[in-house]
Parts: C-alpha cells; structure tokens; sequence
C-alpha cells in the first residue's frame, strides 16, 4: 500500500472477530464471521490482514486490547484494501475515537521504547 500514515504506526499483535460490517442507510452485511490479525496500531487508526476480503467504506465495531489493563472501543472504517499472496491487507480508521482513548496508544508508545 502507498504511505498514508497521519500517525505513527506502532506494532501490535491483536486478533480481533468481525461479526457485522455496517454502512449508512441500514446497509448491514451479518454473518461476517471473519477472524482478522491487527499487525498495526496508531491514533488514527489500525492495519490488519485478513485471508477474506471485505468491503471498503463499510464499518465494524472493534474492542481493541492493548493489554490486560489498557483497551478501548472503536467503530472501525475500512479505507484501503490491497491482495497480496493470497492474503488481504487493510487499512482502516477509528471513527469519532476520543482523545482520553488515545492516551491508551500513547502510553503503549512509550512501553515500546
């Protein structure tokens, strides 16, 4: 994928499980059921592959943990999509995520140096 990064990107080691895309307008997509490894974490956002390819511009509901004692909510927007080896790789970002919230991802910033 091309550098779009607002935000540094830090690495991480998140499995998430999509459950349900949404769009406006009540456009849903359930029974996703897809299973996605996050592999990158920043205060706009997050990258994560996954072996399904799924939708641009819809969004999914994500608990994103940190570790034991840090984590957050997000509504998530998938933007970017790129095929690669039979795998899938995507960029996506937080929508309305708060700033205390991003404190989370600053303090995991500093764990890593």
């Amino acid at each position: 994928m091309s550098e779009k990064r607002r935000a540094k990107r830090l690495p991480v080691d998140i499995t998430l499980k999509v459950e349900t895309l949404f769009k406006q307008d009540n456009v849903r997509l359930d029974a996703v059921n897809e299973t996605i490894e996050v592999t990158n974490l920043s205060k706009t956002g997050i990258g994560f592959s996954s072996r399904t390819e799924l939708p641009l511009d819809f969004y999914f509901n994500a608990r994103i943990t940190i570790d034991e004692e840090k984590f957050f909510y997000s509504v998530v927007k998938i933007i970017r999509k790129e095929e690669r080896d039979g795998h899938w790789f995507f960029g996506c970002e937080f929508v309305g995520l708060a700033d205390v919230l991003s404190g989370c991802i600053d303090d995991y910033e500093k764990e890593l140096i």
